[in-house]
């Protein structure tokens, strides 16, 4: 029974709070219980607190048993990557140089509005130093390792996230993405993920990676993530990148499929080079929705490899999170986040301006793209899982993540919301993600596309008794 109570999704638990079958107490001890099995192979937490998460499941199973639930998350375990503030916790950020003691004072926003809708928060999840890579590992916690084979990553940044919750770790969690990080976590561990507009979900502190960075829901189902767009959309004053709040609910209108859009699919931007078991998955995914009665029409996009555009404007974060650490401490840091920092460290204000002229063309090509083409599909990434501990698959020397990520990093710089939703298994039983892009400001758009699909194959756990 406690293995089903993990699989189940945050709208089942919720549904089984509110017709008293299950308690939040039996939830979280059950999604503690899974933690302590199951992390020391896969690694994915670095800080537990059990008593304050059965203190919290046992307030929200008060409120339940009198039938006022705090809020739309109210009793369900979810779990903070530890590169966003959480108040009376360390956020360490995969670092040895940053400082355990603190003070730690403040919820960032999505903490702030996750407590508040009643969510019972168990620990924080893993990140590589600072968030630097699409891979899970650091000097402070080692490596993290994926469900579907403890052998392989779970991608990064937010890969203790996706360990976690496609171990059945809690149902929801809160990943952060710069160039990436929820959506290549969620394809190589068979999770849902959304990347929304930049600024629907409010930040702070921000990011020294500017505006690529976002933040969003990482989860085992559509509506799961529905709901915490909810959730994690509020206002908070402390971001004045924000979007104004809209009042949008998420969950409106996200059953009413796919049947008459216009769809572009592009299986490799006309550049990238696709693992043939990816691109066969994907292909078979996009025949879905042709079934449920969209117009889909193979077509690219329209640009060229962007990633020179994207590390002028990325690689500046990271020698300026470098540039703050004192530099008796950088010894203890990750040797391929120093090369980036000294490559930022490089970077001219003219080849820098030039980048920001090159992404704001970028930008408005996909505004026209968008007035054609209601959604865009393409794998989420080239590659399956690889080996753990690797920062690039296979042998190669002086890559970087940004080398094997061309499908992500494009619709940073563009600020549109793009999502990760499993398409199958390759034949090592590794997942593989279908990515659904849509145009700035169309987040429900890509959730309604996401949920129709899910609805035609809908998202599997990992067979844990092998781990």
């Amino acid at each position: 029974m406690k293995q089903d109570i993990c699989a189940l999704s945050a709208t089942e638990l919720l549904a089984a709070y509110r017709a008293k079958a299950l308690s939040p107490v039996e939830a979280t001890r059950a999604a503690l219980e899974r933690i302590a099995g199951l992390n020391p192979v896969l690694n994915c937490f670095n800080l537990i607190d059990a008593k304050s998460a059965l203190d919290a499941a046992r307030a929200s199973e008060a409120r339940w048993m009198q039938g006022a639930p705090a809020g739309p998350l109210d009793g369900v375990p979810a779990s903070i990557k530890d590169i966003i503030l959480t108040k009376g916790w360390p956020t360490r950020r995969g670092s040895k140089t940053t400082d355990p003691s603190g003070p730690w004072n403040d919820d960032a926003p999505a903490v702030a509005r996750l407590r508040e809708a009643g969510a019972v928060l168990v620990g924080k999840t893993t990140t590589p130093e600072f968030g630097w890579k699409g891979v899970t590992d650091s000097p402070l916690t080692g490596i993290t390792r994926n469900p579907w084979n403890p052998k392989k990553t779970p991608g990064g940044s937010s890969g203790g996230s996706a360990a976690a919750v496609a171990s059945g770790m809690g149902a929801l969690t809160v990943g952060t993405d710069g160039g990436g990080s929820i959506r290549i976590p969620c394809a190589f561990t068979g999770l849902f993920g959304l990347k929304p507009s930049f600024g629907r979900v409010p930040a702070w502190p921000l990011s020294p990676f500017g505006t690529v960075a976002h933040l969003g829901p990482m989860t085992r189902s559509v509506t799961d993530a529905a709901l915490m767009m909810n959730v994690l959309s509020l206002p908070d004053a402390r971001d004045w990148t924000a979007l104004p709040y809209d009042g949008r609910d998420y969950l409106d209108g996200l059953e009413l499929g796919v049947k008459g859009l216009r769809i572009a699919y592009s299986p490799d931007f006309g550049y990238a080079k696709v693992d043939k078991e990816v691109a066969a998955l994907v292909n078979q995914a996009v025949k879905v929705f042709e079934d449920l009665g969209a117009h889909v029409d193979e077509v690219d996009p329209g640009f060229d490899d962007q990633l020179d555009v994207f590390t002028l404007h990325w690689f500046p974060g990271a020698a300026y999170v470098v540039r703050g650490i004192p530099a008796a401490k950088r010894k203890l840091m990750d040797k391929g986040l120093l090369e980036v920092a000294r490559q930022g460290e490089r970077i001219t204000l003219k080849q820098y301006l030039d980048a920001v002229t090159k992404r704001g063309a970028l930008g408005a090509l996909m505004n026209r793209f968008h007035e054609k083409h209601d959604l865009l599909l393409t794998p989420t990434l080239p590659v399956p899982a690889f080996d753990a501990g690797k920062e690039f698959p296979g042998a190669a020397k002086n890559r970087r993540w940004t080398d094997w990520t061309p499908f992500s990093y494009p619709f940073n710089l563009t600020q549109q919301p793009a999502a990760s939703i499993p398409c199958g298994l390759t034949k090592a039983g590794l997942p593989a993600g279908l990515h659904i892009v849509g145009p700035k400001y169309g987040d429900a758009l890509v959730l309604r596309a996401a949920r129709a699909y899910e609805t035609a194959r809908p998202i599997a756990m990992p067979d844990l008794s092998r781990l």
